[in-house]
């Protein structure tokens, strides 16, 4: 079974034998937190894919710490894993330390994992990622504590539920709308239309009041991605990388949409 890395790290810490093998006090891979600085969290360094140090490798291979990935193929997950001295297990393996999936785990599963595994998703975390399940929270927060704490979005309809609703508001404003599937990503499968007979209406979507006068770029509509991990819901715990990505559109406004987009590397401030 999988080594518990914490307690080794403590019983270790103060031996001589990390004289032996590694410091572990100063190692780049290791911040320690807590009270009297006893919890020991992993550092994971990017460049570690270039550079191939040993001493980045040590603490994955001198703990024999594992991973595996499900339902998903990532490169750069696996690359980084690898540089820092995990090794790979089968999808079916239960001796691991980090499972890397591309889908929500079952509850039962959740319940299974043991104090040294971790998975990349907390659970019912697609109430925010879901665009269905974020439009229907905000929603239920309007009606919690008042529509101007969150009018944070522009007004939106689940098709084909709300069809008539959306047919209603359209006959009052014509102005284009923004289709949106309700569980894609990376911009698949959004569009724009004039008509609601442009819509399909075989699959759950979000159709949304288009933005009338937005912030461009050279006249060319962008998109801002701020990279956040959130390591803690009780207590919030939120990462905010230091820098974000700007993507402008290939197409410019009243022209149809192109979905190639021209990637701008901007300095969050």
């Amino acid at each position: 079974m999988p080594v518990v890395m914490a307690r080794d790290l403590e019983e270790t810490a103060s031996s001589s034998e990390d004289e032996e093998v590694i410091s572990q006090e100063d190692h780049p891979c290791i911040m320690w937190t807590g009270g009297c600085r006893r919890i020991p969290v992993l550092v994971f360094h990017a460049d570690a894919i270039l550079t191939k140090d040993n001493n980045i490798r040590v603490i994955g291979e001198r703990y024999h710490l594992s991973y595996k990935i499900v339902r998903t193929d990532s490169r750069l997950v696996r690359s980084i894993l690898t540089a820092h001295g995990f090794h790979e297990v089968h999808p079916s393996s239960t001796d691991y330390n980090l499972m890397w999936t591309g889908s929500h785990l079952k509850p039962f599963l959740l319940r299974s994992l043991s104090e040294a595994q971790k998975v990349n998703h907390f659970p019912r975390s697609y109430e925010l990622t879901r665009k269905d399940r974020l439009y229907k929270n905000i929603i239920r927060m309007q009606h919690t504590h008042g529509f101007k704490a969150f009018h944070i979005l522009p007004q939106t309809f689940l098709l084909p539920a709300e069809y008539a609703e959306f047919c209603n508001s359209y006959s009052k404003d014509r102005g284009p709308w923004i289709v949106k599937p309700v569980a894609s990503s990376r911009g698949r499968g959004v569009y724009l239309i004039n008509n609601p007979n442009q819509i399909s209406l075989e699959e759950n979507i979000l159709v949304s009041r288009y933005i009338n006068n937005p912030l461009l770029i050279d006249d060319f509509k962008f998109d801002v991605r701020l990279y956040v991990l959130v390591t803690s819901y009780d207590p919030l715990v939120i990462y905010l990388y230091e820098e974000g990505l700007a993507r402008k559109h290939n197409w410019k406004m009243g022209n149809t949409m192109d979905k190639r987009r021209l990637p701008i590397y901007v300095q969050v401030l």
